[in-house]
């Protein structure tokens, strides 16, 4: 059952409303003015608000300018009610992030409608999107318009990389989100004696680059691209908006940025208690799983960067393997032939 805040400062308007609104099956919260209204949102956050302009002690603008700043409240849907009918009313409550707007005296069906409207916006959000076609702007612009962001001004021009160079470097200040259109993306992290350990390994369709946004710290590794690579750029600000502003955009969004981090956990673990032999096959069925063609292309050092062992001790362990049937070599290339033969054979 949704829960709405109304606040009204007329006795007559908020009981009727009220009355109105509970007979439709709404939880209702009354308000007399925007100050008792904002407390009781802080209260118990509503599902909606609907709430009068001309106000003592806090007006209408007043309220949803609380509501803009304050995380827990911020993103709610917002609806005006006034008398007024004047023109620059209307313009700045929209530009102030109203959902929409009721002059009074409205009917019943008029203020249903409006909340209907509102909250059914919010179910619009798809359960995945598919980002290696053109999934992100599809979800960049339903996040927008459900979640209000009149700020949001992604830059969704593509940005082309060349192969080999730094996207960003370990110890720089996050100041945006990338998204891979296309291409190959590697971050790698250095020991103090300069041995890099590479960390992921980034396709088209994927984000990169978020844990230090969200964390707020300067980054902990370096993203270089591994061949000429597209990017798309979401600006810091913008980022941390469109998580903040609503949550089920920002749910959406995490699950979207989720994918490598337990990966990287998998990853860190084998590495402090597997057999190298183990730590080979392993990197390989991830890479294998990882590429649409089958076809593993990293040099070996790269590989090797990936397990974190030696160059000649990885070149061992893809003799063996290829020896024994599992893979297939072809140049820098590595296909895998059983891959759960590969799987069993790790132990």
């Amino acid at each position: 059952m949704k829960t709405i805040l109304l606040i009204e400062d007329n006795d007559d308007i908020r009981d009727n409303t009220a009355e109105i609104l509970e007979l439709t099956g709404y939880t209702v919260l009354t308000a007399e003015n925007g100050k008792v209204g904002v407390e009781k949102a802080l209260q118990t956050p509503p599902d909606l608000v609907i709430c009068d302009i001309m106000m003592p002690v806090l007006d209408g603008y007043g309220v949803l300018h609380i509501f803009n700043k304050n995380p827990q409240l911020t993103g709610i849907p917002f609806i005006f009610l006034t008398a007024k009918t004047e023109r620059t009313d209307f313009r700045k409550g929209m530009e102030l992030g109203a959902d929409d707007y009721l002059t009074k005296p409205f009917d019943e069906s008029e203020l249903l409608s409006a909340i209907e409207g509102r909250l059914n916006r919010f179910q619009h959000l798809r359960p995945d999107y598919d980002l290696q076609n053109d999934g992100l702007s599809q979800f960049l612009s339903d996040a927008k318009e459900i979640g209000n962001l009149a700020s949001l001004s992604v830059d969704r021009k593509a940005h082309l990389v060349h192969k080999k160079q730094f996207i960003y470097t370990e110890g720089d200040e996050p100041t945006r989100l990338y998204f891979l259109v296309s291409g190959k993306v590697k971050t790698v992290r250095a020991n103090a004696d300069g041995k890099e350990l590479i960390t992921g390994f980034y396709n088209s369709g994927e984000f990169f680059g978020y844990l230090a946004l969200l964390e707020n710290v300067a980054y902990t590794d370096s993203a270089v691209a591994l061949e000429s690579s597209e990017l798309i750029y979401i600006p810091n600000e913008d980022f941390k908006h469109l998580l903040l502003a609503n949550k089920d955009v920002g749910q959406q969004f995490i699950k979207l940025l989720a994918g490598h981090v337990s990966e990287r956990e998998e990853q860190l673990v084998g590495m402090a208690y597997n057999s190298l032999r183990r730590r080979v096959a392993d990197a390989l069925l991830r890479l294998h799983d990882q590429q649409a063609q089958g076809l593993i292309q990293l040099t070996r050092d790269d590989l090797a960067a990936v397990v974190g062992t030696a160059t000649e001790s990885l070149i061992r362990t893809l003799s063996e393997f290829k020896q024994d049937g599992l893979i297939e070599v072809s140049g820098s290339g590595i296909k895998v032939l059983q891959p759960e033969t590969l799987r069993r054979a790790r132990w």
